[in-house]
């Protein structure tokens, strides 16, 4: 979460926060997406290359002179005597550079975090400057000077994963990277602890309590990495009964385990039809270590959440 990074920082110093506010055509990155920058570096990316180059050199005076400043970045490719481009990916951004500091900035970011945490929407209005001038013109600006920017921030999605031993371990780290957050439950403290999972939010000793605590997520992926057969059947057996369904479950293990708990699960719960499971869990890519399993389940939850086809985008016409 971009928000625990600006906390983190603001802990020690000023951060100016760029925001893509406004695009046209084909962009690297989609509105709301944000890159942090300070005077000792920068967290996250609005695309990279010579566009975010020159909102990272704005940045750096947004710094000093604490004053808000729109950014364009021009990625159409095309000749302009006036300025250049600094892309040709096809379309325009519009980039909000905003410096927060001191602790009514870190009071605003703990409540965003909080409520994200929490699986709440939050909506931050943030005024535009007004007198805007940007490479010695506003013509190509997209925004028309509106007065705010309105986001309705949404929590990442939650995964809960079920078994922390290595592969759980491992999938921590992975999803966390892609933007889950991340829940482990485990009946073992020495494996399911702080020092092996540090970013989880939540570490719980029962299913049941995991699935009572982290009902009122509206976007919640489930891993099954148990060590056993019978850790599957009853994780399946509780999130089968809960009220609202997962985006996904998704269960490791052989297809003859994978059967055998399906078939018992059928026999103790009475349900119509199963939902889609994903099991054996993962993309195929070949893995065998916990790290290559992790990157195949990573995968595919991306693949679920983005609606992708999993199919290598070189054999994509």
């Amino acid at each position: 979460m971009i928000y625990e990074h600006l906390l983190a920082a603001l802990q020690k110093e000023p951060v100016v926060v760029a925001t893509v506010i406004k695009v046209k055509g084909s962009v690297p990155r989609e509105v709301g997406a944000k890159m942090l920058i300070t005077a000792s570096g920068c967290v996250d990316t609005i695309g990279g290359g010579a566009g975010e180059a020159k909102a990272i050199a704005k940045a750096k005076e947004v710094l000093q002179t604490g004053i808000k400043t729109l950014v364009e970045i021009d990625l159409t490719g095309a000749a302009n005597h006036d300025r250049p481009t600094e892309g040709i990916c096809g379309g325009w951004m519009e980039v909000l550079l905003e410096r927060w500091q001191g602790e009514q900035a870190i009071a605003l970011v703990s409540e965003i975090i909080t409520n994200l945490r929490s699986g709440k929407e939050i909506t931050l209005v943030t005024p535009l400057p007004q007198n805007v001038i940007i490479d010695g013109s506003p013509r190509h600006l997209l925004s028309q000077q509106p007065d705010s920017f309105i986001e309705v921030l949404k929590p990442e999605p939650m995964l809960l994963i079920v078994g922390a031993g290595h592969v759980g371990e491992q999938l921590a780290k992975i999803a966390h990277l892609s933007g889950f957050q991340i829940a482990i439950q485990d009946d073992r403290p020495e494996w399911a602890n702080r020092d092996r999972y540090p970013q989880a939010a939540f570490i719980y000793s029962s299913i049941t309590q995991a699935l009572t605590e982290l009902a009122h997520h509206q976007e919640l992926y489930v891993t099954l990495v148990t060590r056993g057969y019978r850790y599957d059947l009853e994780a399946l057996k509780a999130l089968l009964e809960r009220q609202k369904s997962c985006c996904y479950i998704g269960m490791i293990g052989s297809d003859r385990r994978v059967k055998q708990v399906l078939a018992e699960v059928k026999r103790e719960v009475s349900i119509k039809e199963l939902p889609s499971i994903h099991a054996p869990i993962g993309l195929d890519i070949g893995a065998l270590t916990p790290a290559e399993i992790a990157v195949s389940i990573v995968a595919e939850l991306i693949m679920v959440r983005r609606g992708g086809s999993g199919r290598s985008l070189s054999k994509v016409v």
